[in-house]
């Protein structure tokens, strides 16, 4: 399917979209949902800062590194389509995808919504969102081409390596 990142990015941004709307229509802040006991709760949230919360009231600087992402990242796609493995550009599709939902709520609102909310014994984990998902799975799938990539290049380059060798070896002097 040609174009599949960009569908996998257009496929985050509807999912991350509806759920964020769903819960700002359905729930007051704080309002809370039990899914499974106190393990997995969905929590009407609302976050002015990054990841867990850090860099509140950040607006415009978010808004600015968002669209350097962004840029970079169809930037990197473009570049790599033909050559990439399909899990780095559904991993950087992925990203995309989160980034612009996250974007999208941060331009519109000053603040992104989040839901998921996850209990680990007396340990919270901070609430996050799909777009947050995705941005976590695509650099999880980045990470592990670049490890893949470089074990591959590894061994070419060690049966590279053994085959001049013997070449030399088998070699008259």
């Amino acid at each position: 399917m040609r174009f599949y990142y960009y569908w996998v990015a257009v496929l985050v941004f509807i999912l991350d979209f509806v759920t964020k709307r769903l819960i700002e229509s359905k729930l007051e802040i704080m309002e809370q949902i039990s899914v499974i006991g106190n393990f997995f709760l969905i929590t009407s949230h609302r976050n002015r800062g990054a990841a867990f919360g850090i860099l509140q009231e950040q607006r415009f600087f978010f808004i600015i590194i968002t669209i350097v992402i962004v840029a970079g990242l169809i930037w990197y796609i473009q570049a790599m389509k033909k050559s990439a493995k399909p899990r780095l550009l559904i991993g950087l599709g992925l990203v995309l995808g989160g980034a612009i939902g996250n974007f999208l709520d941060r331009a519109r609102f000053g603040e992104v919504t989040d839901f998921l909310q996850f209990n680990f014994g007396s340990y919270a984990f901070p609430i996050f969102n799909v777009a947050d998902s995705a941005i976590v799975c695509g650099v999880a799938l980045i990470l592990i081409d670049t490890l893949l990539s470089a074990k591959d290049e590894k061994d070419r380059s060690q049966n590279g390596e053994d085959k001049d060798q013997n070449n030399h070896e088998q070699q008259p002097v």
